[in-house]
């Protein structure tokens, strides 16, 4: 259990749910991390429950100030920034014509213009200690399109877009830059009602697997992706979804039902 020794990472969104799992496995791995959110409330009891290995910091990722703070206090606490985990993100569930203005421009400013702010942040540090790992946090949206979600697949396509250009920027430096693609993944975004019974939700959204996921995959795959088994990886996609994006899935049955609606 030291796949992450003596590293630093920076994990956004990590008050509950991916970003929460996400953090406890790199702290049992031997990573010190800063967890950042705006539930303040929540991450700071998730950073007290993990210890003295973890600081919590209020963090508004679409603001640079707030990502000037956050690395000053990681380099205060820790040292310096192995890692970033670019997962705070929220959803939006409207088809396009019914999406304003100013839905694109909050939904954009979290999942598109946060992520890149964080890797503006912490990549000169990376560069100058010629080694580091950033994974992004797309979604099974940023591989294909969804009904109703143009919005928030737009943004998803963009961090997978942002992946693929910061990981050639970063080559030189040995810092390497991949994207991770949960699918229906059980958590509060997902399963607001918090059902410990997700069958027929996966059922219904034509999961080949049967089930959805849990935070804890989603974090595994962010640990290899972090941790020095992946030192010949950068610019990859890896998909967390149990093989839903392998296929059409529901999408066929989505735009039956939007026809007839």
């Amino acid at each position: 259990m030291a796949r992450l020794a003596g590293k630093v990472a920076i994990i956004t969104g990590a008050a509950r749910g991916q970003g929460e799992a996400t953090a406890r496995l790199f702290a049992a791995e031997g990573c010190s991390v800063v967890l950042t959110d705006i539930l303040e409330e929540e991450g700071q009891a998730v950073a007290a429950s993990i210890g003295n290995g973890a600081r919590f910091c209020r963090h508004d990722i679409s603001n640079e100030a707030d990502w000037a703070k956050v690395v000053a206090e990681a380099l205060s606490a820790f040292g310096k920034i192995d890692i970033l985990v670019n997962n705070a993100a929220i959803p939006l569930f409207k088809p396009i014509e019914d999406t304003t203005r100013a839905d694109l421009s909050r939904l954009f400013d979290v999942n598109g213009v946060g992520p890149f702010l964080g890797i503006k942040a912490v990549l000169p540090l990376m560069k100058q200690a010629r080694k580091g790992s950033i994974v992004n946090i797309s979604s099974i949206n940023g591989l294909r399109g969804t009904t109703g979600m143009s919005a928030y697949d737009m943004c998803k396509w963009a961090v997978r877009g942002l992946t693929k250009t910061i990981a050639l920027e970063g080559a030189a430096f040995n810092v390497r830059v991949n994207s991770v693609h949960p699918g229906a993944i059980d958590t509060p975004m997902l399963n607001p009602a918090a059902d410990p019974d997700t069958s027929k939700l996966a059922k219904d959204l034509g999961i080949p697997f049967g089930r959805v996921g849990q935070s804890a995959e989603v974090a595994a795959a962010s640990l290899f992706l972090a941790s020095d088994e992946a030192s010949y990886v950068s610019g990859a996609e890896l998909a967390v979804d149990g093989a839903w994006s392998s296929g059409l899935g529901t999408n066929i049955q989505e735009i039956e039902d939007a026809a007839k609606a």
